[in-house]
């Protein structure tokens, strides 16, 4: 983590958190959607990511060359049903405040709407859905150093975002598309039970519990926020998701110890886990709920 500055809204790059050096983040995010084509159109039209190119019915998208997003397209899915397990959003983090400002201008002059806006203390987030109502977040992160309170630990709420202040800091300069350096920050997914997904999280996969908040649980790695979250408000008492629907296909989790990956693979198996596939692309393993998380080393 690096210094930060004296504005903690400020987000440049000199007080961001350094997501590469964390033992866990999220990699490669894969949607399965019913019109990939579509669904590619509004991610580069509304969040500007860029085509990194096709293969046959899927569509891959990035920023800077980066894969971020991997949408696999098949017209005969089921659309998931809001109680599902599964995604909640995938949370696309910005790399400064002012990008930010510049796509929520950009946004109100799409008249693009919008399912919410918060202040997150640790963050500011803009809540939108893809055209099969998959979950959006866009954020950018206040300075590592406003995160937590006396004693050190995280704390987060949900408070109104100040948006004229968010317009202000792009000065006056539009938005150009996703900029180098975006990534996806988080997924935050929902679950049948939080005590079962801190066990799986948590306990198996070693992420740390960086928060709490009523029905849900934040976990996060080498000191972030999260860049994983689990919550009920939708999905409690779910159970397997079934095949054959929209929504999470597989979410990649990048380790940044490959010896680890073996170690998560002898905990799983004392636990009774079933892994999906293990080779050269990491370890496929499904949380409680049939989530699908790939596991590879950084």
């Amino acid at each position: 983590m690096s210094a930060t500055t004296l504005d903690p809204r400020a987000g440049t790059q000199a007080d961001r958190f350094d997501m590469a050096a964390a033992p866990l983040r999220v990699g490669l995010v894969t949607l399965a959607v019913r019109d990939a084509a579509r669904v590619a159109a509004f991610y580069r039209d509304i969040l500007g990511l860029e085509d990194l190119g096709t293969d046959g019915a899927d569509a891959l998208l990035g920023a800077g060359g980066v894969p971020l997003l991997r949408l696999r397209g098949d017209a005969e899915l089921e659309i998931a049903p809001r109680s599902e397990a599964g995604l909640f959003h995938t949370a696309f983090l910005l790399p400064t405040r002012a990008d930010l400002g510049r796509w929520l201008a950009f946004a109100a002059a799409r008249g693009l709407r919008l399912q919410g806006a918060s202040d997150h203390k640790v963050s500011e987030a803009v809540y939108l859905a893809d055209p099969e109502g998959n979950g959006i977040e866009i954020y950018a992160d206040r300075a590592p150093s406003a995160w937590t309170d006396a004693s050190g630990a995280i704390v987060m709420s949900t408070d109104p975002l100040d948006a004229p202040s968010l317009l202000a800091a792009a000065e006056g300069t539009q938005w150009q598309g996703a900029p180098v350096g975006s990534i996806v920050g988080h997924v935050h997914l929902q679950v049948g039970a939080t005590d079962k997904a801190d066990g799986f999280y948590a306990g198996l996969l070693g992420f740390d519990i960086a928060a709490r908040y009523p029905g849900a649980s934040f976990y996060g790695s080498g000191g972030y926020h999260h860049q994983l979250a689990g919550n009920i408000w939708n999905s409690r008492g779910a159970g397997p998701r079934k095949n054959g629907r929209t929504g999470l296909a597989e979410l990649e989790i990048v380790l940044r110890d490959a010896g680890r990956i073996g170690a998560i693979v002898d905990a799983a198996r004392k636990a009774g886990l079933e892994l999906a596939g293990e080779g050269s692309e990491g370890l496929v393993i499904a949380d409680p709920w049939a989530t699908r998380l790939r596991l590879t080393a950084a």
